[in-house]
């Protein structure tokens, strides 16, 4: 009797799993149904089915919630740093034009000519710095989120996600580029399995 109740249980889970399968798979055919005609040409039935199967058992969730903390973390702490850098130009700014108003209080009007010219050339050189730290600083954002994007992509393929590899394409399927939702799929995947 065990051994029957044993090879029900394998059915019930086997049909419970066929049916989250499905599920999943309609899910990313509705996503896929929103990129352009170009893209979808490029997500299979297979691909989207194989992508369904890595799904069912929520590794890739996992994986996925990690790698967002990661991305949101790192975010965060180039925006803290672009909005330090800010912070300092305000404040060199700030100090410019007090010392400029200062100078400009104390001058002889014999000199005023040559203060002002000077003034000027010290205001054009400390915009032309600020532009290049400006910069310099979002050249740097760029190539910090793009290396993201590499070990994101990266470390789902290491996980067997299908259709995820190593690229810095930008005509690759969007899968690899897009932000790192799971929740929608996520959101319903619980119930259909341990139901």
């Amino acid at each position: 009797m065990e051994t029957y109740s044993g090879a029900y249980g394998e059915q019930t889970d086997s049909a419970k799993q066929q049916e989250r399968h499905y599920y999943l798979l309609s899910e990313l055919q509705t996503l896929v149904k929103d990129l352009a005609s170009s893209f979808q040409q490029r997500l299979s039935h297979t691909t989207l089915s194989d992508l369904a199967l890595a799904l069912i058992d929520g590794t890739v969730y996992e994986i996925v919630q990690g790698l967002l903390e990661i991305q949101h973390l790192t975010e965060r702490n180039l925006y803290n740093q672009r909005q330090k850098l800010h912070s300092e130009h305000r404040a060199l700014k700030q100090e410019l034009v007090r010392k400029h108003k200062e100078a400009l209080q104390a001058c002889k009007s014999h000199n005023l000519a040559v203060l002002r010219m000077n003034q000027q050339a010290e205001t054009e050189a400390l915009e032309q710095r600020v532009k290049e730290e400006q910069s310099m600083m979002d050249e740097k954002i760029v190539v910090e989120l793009d290396q993201k994007v590499v070990d994101q992509q990266t470390t789902l393929e290491k996980a067997g996600v299908p259709g995820f590899y190593r690229t810095t394409n930008s005509q690759v399927p969007p899968s690899h580029f897009l932000p790192m939702e799971p929740g929608r799929l996520h959101s319903y995947s619980y119930p259909l399995y341990y139901s």
